[in-house]
């Protein structure tokens, strides 16, 4: 294929893909290929444009296929700088293609992990649940322009993959680690202080021994470690959700039974 009959790619097609891919992501995932039909899905309609001959078009689709799986976000990136390369080459760059998404799917989806799968949605998720428990409105209408405006940066990321083709994502090298071994403590900070101030759970049960009265949550608990309870419950919601046989709907239903039971008995404060 030579220069002049090269298919630039535009705008709007670099909007079709970042759509099509940030909706099936997750829905056309399976456990072969992982995210893989997702990428080949979003990717056709503008390799069709690229690719003229039917055999070289079936190629690069097919080649979208193999395995993949990183965060959606971070995947933008990938998949734009992708695009650039299938643009650029044609279907010679087939095997570059997949090698340079191998290679950036494990890097890039542990920042992704870190920044967008536990830092956004705890720190945005507790200024608007702190809101929405003083019965402001405005709780769930920040959560909702915060993701909002999350959708439009998964876009612009795209882009940002394509424009600067793989210099941008191969520059980083091990700035990649470091930069996630930062986000990483920074999210775990930020978790461990949400525990003791979110997680909300007291034991006042009181034992008399004479004249002299013993409150176990201020009396015992609180001499041990501050918010003892609090991080006890996390601990063991956080090894049942590692239990294939708990769900996220069984440990909550649990939770509701503790919660009821304790409350009931007078063990827990309602």
């Amino acid at each position: 294929m030579n220069d002049v009959d090269k298919y630039k790619v535009t705008k709007k097609d670099r909007r079709r893909v970042a759509v099509r891919y940030n909706f099936m992501a997750c829905n056309l995932f399976n456990y072969e290929s992982q995210m893989g039909p997702a990428v080949a899905w979003s990717m056709a309609p503008v390799l069709r444009k690229i690719y003229k001959d039917d055999d070289e078009y079936k190629a690069a689709v097919n080649n979208h296929f193999n395995y993949y799986n990183s965060t959606t976000v971070m995947s933008s990136m990938i998949l734009g700088a992708t695009l650039a390369m299938e643009e650029r080459d044609g279907i010679q760059a087939k095997d570059a293609v997949q090698s340079l998404k191998t290679s950036l799917m494990g890097p890039l989806a542990g920042v992704g992990d870190t920044l967008v799968w536990v830092l956004w949605p705890t720190i945005m998720g507790s200024i608007s649940g702190y809101m929405a428990l003083q019965g402001n409105p405005l709780g769930a209408i920040v959560w909702l322009i915060a993701n909002i405006a999350f959708w439009f940066l998964k876009l612009k990321l795209f882009d940002v993959g394509y424009t600067s083709g793989t210099k941008l994502i191969t520059s980083l090298g091990n700035k990649l680690t470091i930069f996630t071994e930062a986000a990483s403590i920074m999210g775990l900070s930020v978790v461990g202080g949400l525990i003791a101030t979110v997680v909300k759970i007291s034991a006042p049960v009181k034992f008399q021994f004479g004249k002299v009265t013993l409150n176990l949550q201020t009396g015992i608990f609180d001499k041990i470690m501050p918010a003892l309870l609090p991080a006890l419950l996390t601990f063991l919601i956080f090894k049942l959700l590692g239990n294939k046989k708990w769900t996220p709907t069984r440990v909550i239903l649990l939770v509701i039974a503790i919660s009821l039971v304790g409350t009931f008995l007078g063990i827990f404060k309602a």
